[in-house]
């Protein structure tokens, strides 16, 4: 003799067959992701989830605006239109060129100070119409980032809920903590120096001066939609499943140079003072 409460269950199960596999079971809806331009980092976190805030963070030189460049340069790619608020106004249209962005598809809203950043991408994401939305708070001062409430992230996550647009917050510290579901921390794992591969006949001769070769980064899932969390080294192929390897070399640090110096578009040969 069935209970009411299993003969009403059985009932709902049968009216629902065909139509729903399992009513009474709890399915995570698997978010729409997007490709973050590096395909060792899309292997190990996914993509960037579209409808929801990815916070990236790590100190200076981790690799931060790499993964940026590399991020916009894949939704450009595909003909979408991208958005980035600089905060300190710290962004190198030349480098980000170079990188591959295609900087006719990219929004460029150059800030003086943080509560300037903040205003500009809630009028961002209430007006639409952005694939992804980047917030480079990396220059801004930590000690003013930290007085942020975290009411104003969960507001800004609300915001692209339902939508497919990425938001993308970079900075130095983690701050936006719950509000995000995906948080990457990057971190400088090797850096190679010219002055090491250079032959000279003793200690003394050659100068501390040198220039930056090439650089590999680590990636750690802090939080992720599939509560997974790995670490990523950020240089080639690597042995171990959960691990890969990217090379950052010269040529992604500078734009292609000439004899006369580094090549600048001719939009930004100069770079013009921002006045607010």
């Amino acid at each position: 003799m069935l209970s009411r409460s299993s003969a009403l269950r059985l009932h709902v199960e049968s009216a629902l067959a065909g139509r729903v596999l399992s009513p009474f079971r709890f399915q995570q809806p698997q978010p729409i992701t997007a490709s973050c331009g590096i395909p060792e980092l899309d292997q190990l976190s996914g993509g960037l989830p579209r409808g929801a805030l990815t916070e990236i963070y790590g100190a200076a030189c981790s690799g931060i605006t790499s993964l940026l460049q590399s991020a916009l340069a894949a939704r450009t790619a595909s003909g979408e239109c991208c958005a980035l608020v600089d905060a300190q106004d710290a962004f190198a249209p030349a480098h980000a060129q170079s990188a591959g962005v295609a900087l006719r598809r990219l929004l460029w809203v150059r800030c003086r100070n943080l509560e300037q950043a903040l205003r500009s991408v809630d009028l961002l994401l209430h007006g639409g119409g952005f694939s992804l939305v980047a917030v480079n708070l990396t220059a801004a001062p930590s000690r003013l980032v930290r007085h942020v409430p975290l009411n104003f992230w969960f507001r800004l996550r609300r915001t692209v809920e339902n939508t497919s647009t990425i938001l993308l917050l970079l900075t130095r510290e983690s701050h936006a903590k719950t509000c995000a579901s995906l948080v990457l921390h990057m971190e400088r794992a090797a850096a190679s120096w010219s002055w090491q591969e250079a032959a000279y006949p003793s200690r003394a001769f050659h100068t501390p001066a040198a220039l930056l070769h090439s650089c590999a980064s680590t990636a750690e899932i802090v939080r992720s939609p599939s509560q997974r969390k790995n670490i990523a080294f950020i240089d080639q192929a690597s042995r171990h499943s959960d691990r890969t390897r990217f090379a950052l070399s010269a040529q992604d640090f500078f734009p292609a140079a000439s004899a006369g110096g580094p090549h600048l578009p001719p939009s930004h040969q100069e770079r013009t003072e921002n006045r607010g």
